[in-house]
């Protein structure tokens, strides 16, 4: 394959880092392209309430995410639908290789943000779509009335049991330690909810499933006294967290050990020309304030580079 027309900055991922990145970029003067393998927005757009991005009180993920998208191609942004699978250097600048075609750069920012955390349990797979999910608002609904458990103790988890507490008739909430990492109001307000229960420093350590290939229950297992004990559920929603898709550009930028592109809050990768924005790199806090302020940063400096 031939790269096609080189673009100033190519930008790997449509997310609210990638997204950002583009329109200060663009806002910078220079052509953007932008790659995503699956749907722009990432994971918020599967979030129903945004309530801790400063200046917007309550919007829904979706509704960010399409103002972000609006905003980039209004400023002269375009998007390929298309998996990056390898950056190249090339000459004085990049070819990126998608699996449908190449895509020329003078910079490049990758924004690939991170997908769900599995358990890691045998019979997980096998219950995928009929009655394990890893989106409880893209899920949930299924499930009204119904007792359900979620499993996790991040920010996620929490307003992912808040929201099915809502619709659901009962809502196990299991977590590996005895404390929540969640902020501390949503935890308070999660508690105060007479259809919630909490299950502590307990793992899921089994999935049980009916004759048709459905979940009914999980085991949880106590990690003190190593009790086992069976909840009976009709789904469970996975929330333990979230691991990185950065294996592609190994090589051409520096990668820790548990996946993430190594790289500070300049974005800079250690390879010239390259950046690294968003939840899929190096760093202590992942919220969508600091993937929309690491694609400011990311964007600028890859217009400065692209000069």
């Amino acid at each position: 394959m031939d790269a096609g027309k080189t673009s100033d900055v190519v930008i790997i991922g449509a997310g609210p880092a990638g997204l950002s990145a583009a329109i200060y970029a663009c806002r910078a003067g220079k052509s953007v392209l932008l790659l995503e393998a699956e749907q722009f927005g990432g994971q918020i757009v599967n979030t129903p309430d945004v309530e801790n991005y400063p200046g917007i009180k309550k919007i829904s993920g979706f509704d960010f995410a399409y103002g972000l998208y609006e905003q980039a191609t209004a400023l002269g942004a375009t998007v390929e639908f298309d998996r990056a699978i390898a950056i190249v250097k090339n000459g004085t600048g990049f070819t990126v290789k998608g699996e449908q075609a190449e895509y020329g750069a003078k910079a490049v920012i990758i924004a690939t943000g991170a997908k769900n955390r599995h358990l890691g349990l045998d019979a997980e797979q096998k219950f995928v779509g009929r009655g394990v999910s890893y989106c409880a608002t893209c899920d949930g609904a299924f499930f009204k009335g119904k007792t359900v458990a979620v499993n996790g103790g991040g920010n996620t988890a929490v307003e992912d049991a808040k929201y099915l507490s809502g619709i659901c008739g009962r809502v196990y909430v299991i977590h590996r330690r005895d404390q929540f990492r969640a902020d501390e109001k949503s935890v308070e307000f999660l508690a105060s909810k007479p259809n919630v229960e909490f299950v502590l420093n307990s793992t899921v350590t089994d999935l049980i499933g009916d004759e048709g290939g459905k979940l009914e229950a999980i085991e949880v297992t106590d990690k003190l006294s190593g009790e086992k004990k069976k909840l009976e559920v009709s789904a469970l929603f996975v929330a333990i967290g979230q691991v990185p898709d950065n294996k592609a550009f190994d090589g051409e930028v520096r990668i820790d050990d548990k996946g993430y592109v190594e790289g500070g809050e300049d974005c800079l990768t250690g390879t010239d020309g390259i950046y690294v924005a968003g939840d899929c790199r190096t760093k202590s806090v992942r919220q969508l304030t600091t993937a929309a302020a690491d694609g400011a940063v990311a964007g600028l400096a890859a217009a400065t580079y692209a000069d």
